[in-house]
């Protein structure tokens, strides 16, 4: 064979490699377990969804996804993790509005969302709900507020961590309330949550699904939600727009993404799962009884999404004068 006919079909059988690689990736993905990492910690809500969602991809894909969680650091220490797994569709990660808001809040992050993660799909979103202990005598918006400015610095608010959705909805109320509260960041909503049911601190802003059982059984009192309308879940609970402190709004999202070479058949692929799961009406129900909707893109689309809450985030770290302590 001459050199030149070698050399000929050599490329031919590079180019169908190449070209046979996605559809061959779809086709056999995936073929072992899978690892949906959640960067937070047990019990909050990315844990829970992740855990749902996990079940049924399982189901759907005919193979197992297992949820890990790696809290810490405002999400860093799991996230980190993901951006230097392997690309092959077998290690996945949970995102939130913390990853949009550390974008510009954290400048020396070991990752960047959008340079070292490929989008795969939204999940759902949700409002916040602001709860207070029962040490705290305000019950409504106008008194926690005017409580905080008769004492300045004495009230405390706590979160999961320096840029979670907790986080960045407790610093707009700061700032738009005018109010001197001390920020307490735990490591998980979790011990957030339970520094707030066992009076270590004064409130927090937490997911209403998460929250709601809390609420009625009385361990903490609601003040008001976070939403542009009230929540079906608390419609007895104004929201803070309506309690007082027009034009706040605060929600929390999530979402899945892949390190950054991820085939991109495989991530269509699993976009294609995760879009149908979350459509269900058997997922709309459960999730409506928790005030959750469901979210439904394109890649394309959850790419757009992930880029305009950076910059909408970006403006409110800068407007509300959030910084890292």
């Amino acid at each position: 064979m001459s050199g030149k006919k070698s050399w000929a079909l050599s490329l031919t059988a590079a180019l169908f490699s190449l070209c046979g690689a996605g559809a061959y990736a779809a086709d056999h993905y995936p073929s072992h377990t899978v690892t949906i990492i959640v960067p937070y910690g047990a019990g909050g809500s990315a844990d829970i969804y992740a855990r749902q969602l996990a079940q049924k991809l399982q189901q759907k894909l005919g193979q197992s996804f297992v949820v890990e969680d790696k809290p810490g650091a405002g999400a860093i220490i799991g996230t980190n993790y993901v951006a230097h797994s392997k690309p092959d569709g077998y290690t996945l990660l949970v995102i939130s509005n913390t990853h949009t808001v550390n974008e510009t809040l954290l400048k020396n992050k070991p990752y960047k969302l959008l340079r070292d993660f490929a989008p795969i799909a939204p999940i759902n979103e949700a409002s916040l709900v602001l709860v207070a202990n029962d040490n705290v005598k305000a019950k409504t918006l106008k008194d926690l507020i005017a409580l905080a400015k008769s004492e300045p610095g004495k009230l405390n608010y706590s979160s999961s961590g320096v840029g979670t959705p907790y986080h960045i909805a407790g610093e707009m109320f700061k700032s738009m309330a005018g109010i001197n509260v001390v920020h307490v960041p735990y490591k998980s909503s979790g011990e957030a949550r339970n520094g707030v049911v066992g009076g270590q601190v004064s409130y927090m802003f937490d997911s209403i699904a998460t929250m709601n059982g809390l609420i009625k059984g009385g361990r903490v009192h609601a003040i008001a939600t976070t939403g542009l309308t009230r929540s079906p879940i608390l419609p007895q609970v104004p929201t803070m727009s309506e309690a007082g402190l027009k034009g706040y709004h605060a929600n929390i999202w999530l979402g899945v993404m892949a390190p950054k070479a991820t085939p991109k058949a495989v991530v269509d692929e699993l976009n294609k799962a995760i879009s149908s799961i979350v459509s269900t009406s058997e997922i709309k129900t459960a999730w409506a009884k928790d005030g959750v909707d469901p979210m439904v893109m394109t890649t394309g689309q959850f790419k757009q999404y992930i880029e305009s809450d950076i910059q909408r985030l970006g403006k409110v770290v800068e407007e509300a004068h959030i910084h890292v302590q």
